[in-house]
Parts: C-alpha cells; sequence; structure tokens
C-alpha cells in the first residue's frame, strides 16, 4: 500500500459524507431502509461518483436473484406446513430445561441452515410457548434461545442467510472463488454447538424467568396477553345474566376486566354484576377468546364490519419509536381508514393499561392485534418507521398440506443440486421456485407476497454503494488505518477488527449493508496481510449476521420480544458471551483454514 493511497480525492470525502448519512438515518429511523440506500446511491450517481452501470450494477448481481428465488422456496414450505414434523421431535414429558433447549435450538439451527429463518420462528414461536406451558417452562427461557439458534442456524451454509450468498457474490465479482455450499460451516457448525451447550447448561440462566403458564391458561397457544374488548349486541343470550351464569368468571385464556356501559365504567367485576345490551367489555388475555365468542354470536366486534369482511387474516404489529401512531390513540390516528385494519387488541409490556382500547395512546413497542385483508404484512413490513414488524397469526393451526412431502422433496433436491456444483446456484433457486410454483405448492400470489422487494432494494443499492467505498480509494485507505491499528498483533487482531466493525455495523444498519460496505476494506486488507480473502470476507459474512445484542439488530430478535416478555437489557445480557463466542471461533478458525 502507497502513501499514495492515503491522499483522498474529493470522490472519497463525498461518498464517506454519503456513508456516514446513510447510516445515521438508518440508525434513527428517519424512513425505510431501502428508501434511505436508494437516496445515497442516487448522490453518488448525481454527483458522478458512480457510472450510470456502475450504479445500477447490484440489480444485475446474481445475489439478488438467488434471494429472491429462495423466498418463494421458503414459501413453499411454510404454506404446506412441511416442518410440522418437529412437533414430534419437540415431544417429551420430560420437564428439563436442558433437554428442551438442546431439541429445540438443534432443530432450529438445522431448518435454519436451509432455509429462511423469519418464517421458521415465526412458525415455532406458538410452538414453543405450548410446550413451555406443558412441561412447567416460562417462555422467557425459550424464546430467545430461539432466535439465536436461528441466526446461528443461518450460518451453517451458503444459502442460510442471504448475507452469505452476497458476500460470496462479491467475492467472484473480484475474481475470487465463490463460497462453496459447506464452506463457511466449518465456522456455523461449531458456533452453533458452541452456543447451544451455552445455553442449555448456563446462558438459560441469565434470561428472565417469566411467568409460567399453565398448560390450561391460553390453551394451544400459551400466547402473551392483550387487552381487548367485545360488545354485548341487543339480542345476546348474555344480556341480563349475571357474569357468573354468562361464564365469564371462570374463562381459562382470559379475564373480564371492567364494563364500559355509556360513559360510566364498572369496576373491578364482580361475579354478581348484571350484563346490559350494548355494554362494552374488557378482557386481559388470551384474543382467541375473541374467535369463541364471534361464532356463537354471543358478543360482537365493538366496531361494527360487514359480513364479508369479517374473519379476515390476523396479524401482530410492534409499534416504532418512529412511528405517528406514538402518543396518538386508535381513533386520534384514524387507524381503521389509514392501515385498512381493525385492531383487536393490545399488548403492552409490564404496565396495565386502563380505559376503552380506542382512547389509548399508543407506546412504542405496543402489540398490537389487527385483523386486516391477506397481504397486510407484505405492505407494511418495508415500512420500518411505521412498524419494527408485522407477521401473521394464525387463528387455529393449519393442517399439514398433502403437498407437504412435494415441497421437502423440492427444497432436498434443490439442496442436492446447490451441493454437487452442477449447475450455478442462482440456477438451482430459481428451478426451485419454479418448481414450487408449478406443484402449487405456493400460489402465483403468494409467491409476490413471499419475494420481499425492499430487502432485494437494499441488497441490490448496497452493492453500488460498496462499489463507490472500492472505486474511489476508501476502502484501501479504511484498510490501511485498520492494519495499522493492529500491527503487531498479527492477521488475527486484523480479522478481529473487521470482526468488530462489521459486528457494531450490523447492530446499527441492516445485515446485509453492513456487509456490503465492509467486503471491499475487509478484501484489501486481506492483501496487504498476504492471507486468502476467504478469511476475510467469511469474517464479514458472519459478523453482519451475528447480531444478538439488541432486539432491532435482527428481526427474529424482535419478533420473539413481546412473546417473551423481554426488555432490550435482557437481550445484551444474553447475547454478549454469544457475541463473545461467535467472534472467537470466527476469527479464530478462519485465520486456521484461511490464514
Amino acid at each position: 500500500m502507497t502513501t499514495e493511497a492515503t491522499l483522498l480525492g474529493w470522490q472519497a470525502w463525498a461518498t464517506l459524507g454519503v456513508i456516514i448519512i446513510m447510516i445515521v438515518a438508518l440508525a434513527r429511523e428517519i424512513a425505510r431502509p431501502d428508501l434511505i440506500l436508494i437516496g445515497s446511491l442516487a448522490l453518488l450517481l448525481i454527483s458522478g461518483i458512480l457510472e450510470p452501470a456502475e450504479a445500477l450494477s447490484g440489480f444485475s448481481n446474481q445475489a439478488v436473484f438467488t434471494v429472491g428465488a429462495l423466498f418463494v422456496v421458503a414459501a413453499g414450505v411454510q404454506r404446506t406446513q412441511a416442518i410440522n414434523f418437529t412437533d414430534t421431535f419437540f415431544a417429551s414429558d420430560k420437564k428439563s430445561i436442558t433437554g428442551t433447549l438442546f431439541r429445540l435450538m438443534g432443530m432450529t439451527s438445522v431448518s435454519s441452515a436451509f432455509l429462511n429463518n423469519t418464517p421458521i420462528v415465526a412458525m415455532m414461536i406458538p410452538r414453543v410457548q405450548s410446550i413451555a406451558s406443558k412441561l412447567g417452562i416460562s417462555p422467557s427461557k425459550l424464546l430467545i434461545p430461539l432466535s439465536y439458534a436461528a441466526i446461528v442456524g443461518g450460518i451453517i451454509t451458503l444459502i442460510g442467510t442471504s448475507t452469505n450468498i452476497i458476500v460470496s457474490g462479491m467475492l467472484a465479482e473480484r475474481g475470487y472463488a465463490e463460497f462453496s455450499f459447506f464452506e463457511i460451516t466449518w465456522i456455523g457448525l461449531p458456533a452453533a454447538i458452541i452456543v447451544i451447550l451455552y445455553f442449555a447448561t448456563i446462558g438459560h440462566r441469565l434470561l428472565p424467568e417469566g411467568k409460567i403458564q399453565n398448560e390450561t391458561d391460553n390453551e394451544g397457544s400459551g400466547v402473551h396477553s392483550f387487552q381487548f374488548e367485545l360488545k354485548v349486541p341487543e339480542h345476546s343470550k348474555l344480556v341480563n345474566k349475571t357474569v357468573k351464569d354468562a361464564g365469564l368468571r371462570a374463562l381459562k385464556q382470559a379475564f373480564l376486566t371492567h364494563i364500559r356501559r355509556g360513559k360510566h365504567i364498572i369496576g373491578p367485576i364482580g361475579p354478581d354484576d348484571l350484563i346490559q345490551k350494548n355494554d362494552i367489555l374488557t378482557f386481559y388475555g388470551d384474543p382467541s377468546v375473541i374467535d369463541q365468542f364471534l361464532a356463537d354470536s354471543s358478543l360482537t366486534r365493538v366496531i361494527e364490519m360487514s359480513a364479508e369482511a369479517k374473519m379476515m387474516p390476523l396479524y401482530e404489529a410492534v409499534l416504532a419509536p418512529t412511528s405517528p401512531l406514538i402518543g396518538k390513540t386508535l381513533k386520534e390516528s384514524g387507524f381503521r381508514e389509514k392501515y385498512q385494519g381493525v385492531v383487536l387488541a393490545i399488548h403492552r409490556q409490564d404496565e396495565e393499561m386502563k380505559g376503552a382500547l380506542g382512547s389509548i395512546p399508543l407506546k412504542p413497542g405496543d402489540l398490537l392485534l389487527i385483523e386486516a385483508k391477506k397481504g397486510f404484512d407484505a405492505l407494511w413490513n418495508s415500512e420500518k418507521n411505521q412498524f419494527y414488524l408485522v407477521a401473521p397469526r394464525e387463528r387455529e393451526s393449519l393442517p399439514v398440506s398433502e403437498k407437504s412431502g412435494i415441497a421437502i422433496g423440492i427444497l432436498l433436491l434443490l439442496i442436492l443440486t446447490m451441493v454437487s456444483g452442477l449447475i450455478p446456484i442462482v440456477t438451482a433457486a430459481i428451478a426451485g421456485a419454479i418448481a414450487m410454483l408449478v406443484t402449487g405448492c405456493v400460489k402465483r400470489s403468494e409467491a409476490g407476497q413471499a419475494v420481499n422487494m425492499p430487502v432485494l432494494i437494499v441488497i441490490g443499492c448496497a452493492i453500488g454503494i460498496g462499489l463507490a467505498v472500492e472505486k474511489t480509494g476508501l476502502a484501501e485507505v479504511a484498510a490501511m488505518h485498520m492494519l495499522s491499528a493492529s500491527s503487531g498483533f498479527g492477521p488475527i487482531a486484523a480479522l478481529a477488527a473487521i470482526y468488530i466493525i462489521t459486528n457494531v455495523l450490523t447492530e446499527i444498519i441492516t445485515n446485509n449493508a453492513a456487509a456490503v460496505l465492509m467486503v471491499p476494506i475487509a478484501i484489501a486488507a486481506s492483501v496487504s496481510m498476504g492471507i486468502d480473502p476467504h478469511a476475510a470476507a467469511i469474517t464479514v459474512a458472519v459478523a453482519a449476521s451475528a447480531s444478538f445484542l439488541t432486539p432491532i439488530g435482527y428481526q427474529t430478535n424482535l419478533m420473539v420480544m413481546g412473546a417473551g416478555g423481554y426488555k432490550y437489557t435482557d437481550y445484551f445480557k444474553a447475547g454478549l458471551p454469544v457475541t463473545l463466542i461467535m467472534m472467537t471461533v470466527t476469527v479464530y478458525i478462519s485465520w486456521l483454514f484461511w490464514g
């Protein structure tokens, strides 16, 4: 590396400025990640730092098409409920948290090695809560391990996470060999085993001791408690009955907290209180009770809906701090008109909510149970300034489809094809997606919804931005300073520096963006150190995916937050040892095998 390399031109300084603005914007969540990256790429294009072909090169990258196709493959497996066989695997009468964690984390890691981990965690949450209820274990002891196992599992194979595919593609673009299917397994597998052993023996003791639900408390689901309201219609069989006679005193899944009658609030509720027509009943507990009452027409929704609109899909949405809903009530925000959905219930961690559901000011982290048309999650998941996460919530457990065997067969054939190397990985992924469509494992409309366009846009834009980092000499200078800071400590220290910087970035911005920004720097550093660029690239890939310290660093962490009743500090307490484990394993094995 020459001295002249340190003399940056205006293009490098401008690129650095754009990146700093982008990181700040992503950290403060002032807009959706894809919009922020589009804006950043546009600045580099308009300023002339990137030519149009260079700026748009990321969208022709095979990683974009590979990840998009794998979204469809995962949707086919999810739609057919093909992984429901795990229910038998988890079945056990032994109330051992160690054994339960071994089975849970082991199965989740293996599944996440070959499938998108987000739908796996979404499908596993209610199963894990049910298992916890049966075994007398607090769900808080199992749900963070579930998320972490999914994250670590994604590092086991090339297709386990989109980050691996992106980094592999960036290596190929620079003239180096791509990752083989199991190359990253040398790190992912031992890391997964150590993390599972850690949680099964020590780690679960650092997790909060939440409430242990009896199996009858939230029958069949074990979900967290919501506040929700139902109305007594004029001809309800409950009219003029006492609370006890109406069967509302001994509900297993929820309890009646108070009654709103006109402008008056009646509560706390006693067994002899009479129920009158048009009363608004406020419950706290499992909102599955809603469907039970609606089914026999004894109670109705507070908001009247047309017959064809009733019993639409349910979704759980977590409010982001930047959401325009914060501080407003559902009525003030015009939620129904703006979002085309009805909030049936609200869950707020560690705080009792008082008053009518529509008059409760919303707070960051509130979990809303929303009834809306199909596709609500695909529409609003891209609006990270509105909701951290929108996930479907089944009204009842779906049966395994007769096509589940076909879906598993397609997945296995896809894996064998990728491992064999007979055809390019992108070709195999697209063929697998087409097979899911042709066999009916996934419908065309569902395939379109399964493809997460904001993620693909982030990947495409980030690759263009990464090209600017390399083209302007910014990567070379950053690598030089990194090596200078770790000089005298050898390549292990340089790899550790690469890991730490990437890992900090991924906690602040998206994992894919962090990886793309760091790959040019890491490769430049590896060339200067005289080691295989694969060592640095794999270090970046792992560090970008290994987000354990915050609930917002990775979406599966956020998915389990409300269900497990976690606080931000719980993630740091449980995640710091896991982060150190991952860094140690990654840096040492990268140096040992590729250094």
